[in-house]
C-alpha cells in the first residue's frame, strides 16, 4: 500500500472553518502528527493513531512523518490556520532536503483559513491593499531583523499583521514592536487586536497607535495595522483598495 503525508491546516479555531479537502484527508488517514494542541482538534476514532508531541520539534516531526509514509501509512500532519504560513509545511521541505531518501514521497499541502484572515474578516477589511505579515517571535531569527523588517514595512505603507506579538517568555519585546510604530506610523494608526478568532474567548479591540498597550496582546492574538488610509466606517475598519476616493467604481 502507497503511503503518502498531506499537510493539513485546520483553520483558526471553529471547527466549521476547517476545508472539507482536510477534513477528506482526516477520514483517511491512519495516522495524525502535530503539535499538541493542533493534534487534540482531531477527533480519536478506530483505527486512527494519534502523535502529539511538545513546540519546536518541528523536524522531528516531519521526519516522524515522512518514516510512517514510506511504511505504508497515511498521515497528516495538523498546524492551525493555514499549514503554509509560519508552519508545518516549511518544516517538512526543509526536513526533506536533508533527508533525499524520502524525495519520492507523495506530499499534499492542504490550505486553511489563516488566523489574520479571520481576524480580518470580524473586523472588516483592514488588509484590502497590499499587506504583509511579520512574526514576531525571535526564536528563528534575532528580533533586531524583526525590528528591521517591521521598519521597512511600516516605512512601505504596508497594512501588516503580527503572529506571536508576546509570550511569558519574552513580554518586553512587544512593547519596542509597538514604539517602533508609533515612531514610523504616528499615534493615530489604528491597530487591531484580534484575540482567539472563532472560539469561545474570541475578543476583538480596535484602537490607536496612541492608545495600544503590550498587554492588549498575548500568543493568542493576531495583530493587525492598518495602512496610511485605514479608516473606520461604522462599526467596521477597511483599507480601500488603492488611493482612490472613496465610492470610486472598481
Amino acid at each position: 500500500m502507497s503511503g503518502w503525508v498531506a499537510v493539513a491546516g485546520l483553520g483558526p479555531g471553529a471547527e466549521d472553518l476547517v476545508t472539507p479537502e482536510v477534513r477528506a484527508a482526516l477520514a483517511e488517514a491512519t495516522d495524525v502528527v502535530g503539535y499538541i494542541p493542533y493534534v487534540a482538534r482531531v477527533a480519536p476514532r478506530a483505527g486512527l493513531r494519534l502523535h502529539a508531541s511538545d513546540n519546536r520539534v518541528e523536524l522531528d516531526r516531519a521526519l516522524h512523518a515522512l518514516e510512517m509514509a514510506r511504511e505504508g501509512r497515511r498521515v497528516v500532519i495538523v498546524s492551525s490556520g493555514d499549514p503554509g504560513v509560519f508552519a508545518m509545511a516549511s518544516a517538512v521541505f526543509e526536513r526533506l532536503e536533508t533527508a533525499p531518501d524520502f524525495a519520492g514521497t507523495e506530499i499534499r499541502i492542504l490550505p486553511g483559513i489563516t488566523a489574520m484572515l479571520a481576524a480580518a474578516a470580524r473586523a472588516g477589511a483592514p488588509l484590502g491593499h497590499d499587506f504583509c505579515a511579520i512574526n514576531l517571535s525571535d526564536n528563528l531569527k534575532p528580533f533586531d531583523l524583526v525590528e528591521h523588517r517591521l521598519r521597512h514595512a511600516a516605512r512601505g505603507d504596508f497594512a501588516m499583521a503580527f503572529y506571536n506579538p508576546r509570550s511569558k517568555s519574552r513580554p518586553h519585546q512587544f512593547a519596542r514592536v509597538l514604539e517602533v510604530l508609533r515612531e514610523e506610523c504616528g499615534p493615530d494608526r489604528l491597530i487591531i487586536f484580534a484575540r482567539a478568532v472563532s472560539t469561545p474567548d474570541e475578543a476583538l479591540q480596535v484602537v490607536t497607535l496612541a492608545e495600544a498597550a503590550p498587554e492588549m496582546a498575548d500568543m493568542r492574538t493576531v495583530v493587525l495595522v492598518g495602512n496610511s488610509q485605514t479608516r473606520r466606517v461604522g462599526d467596521w475598519v477597511y483599507t480601500p483598495r488603492g488611493t482612490s476616493v472613496a465610492g470610486a467604481a472598481g
